[in-house]
Formats: C-alpha cells, sequence, structure tokens
C-alpha cells in the first residue's frame, strides 16, 4: 500500500520535484536497511583489528625476506 502511494506521487510529480521524491524514498530506504544490520561488538572489532595487524606484520617480514635473497641470487648470478 505504501508503495502505491509512493509510486502516485512520483508520477504526480515531475523534473526537478520528481527527483527530490526519488532521493526522499532512497534515503528512507536505506535507513530502512541500516536499521536491520548486526554491527560487530567492541570486543569483535579489537580482535579482528589485532588479527589483521599481525597479519600484515607477518606477511611484510616474509616478503622483506623473500625480496632479500632474490636480491641477493640476482646479485650473485650477476658478478
Amino acid at each position: 500500500m505504501a508503495k502505491n502511494k509512493k509510486k502516485q506521487a512520483q508520477e504526480e510529480k515531475s523534473g526537478p520535484a520528481l527527483w527530490v521524491e526519488k532521493i526522499k524514498i532512497f534515503l528512507e530506504e536505506a535507513k530502512g536497511e541500516l536499521e536491520k544490520v548486526t554491527w560487530p561488538t567492541q570486543k569483535q572489532v579489537l580482535m579482528t583489528t589485532i588479527a589483521v595487524v599481525v597479519l600484515v606484520g607477518v606477511l611484510s617480514v616474509f616478503l622483506s625476506l623473500v625480496d632479500f635473497g632474490l636480491a641477493k641470487i640476482v646479485q650473485w648470478i650477476l658478478s
């Protein structure tokens, strides 16, 4: 029923008024969807942040070692 009213309101308007109505409807629907979201707890955010930081650290050390090793191999080949 509400959608019929929205469609009817859209059909009555034209030009900029129609765009304003469409934007208003979009924002109302977006707000409704955001109310359905299950947001993570502070503890979950903290734990996943720590996991990401640790993983980035481990990968950066690993890639640094690989880069250093490959550079030494290339130097050995070229010399």
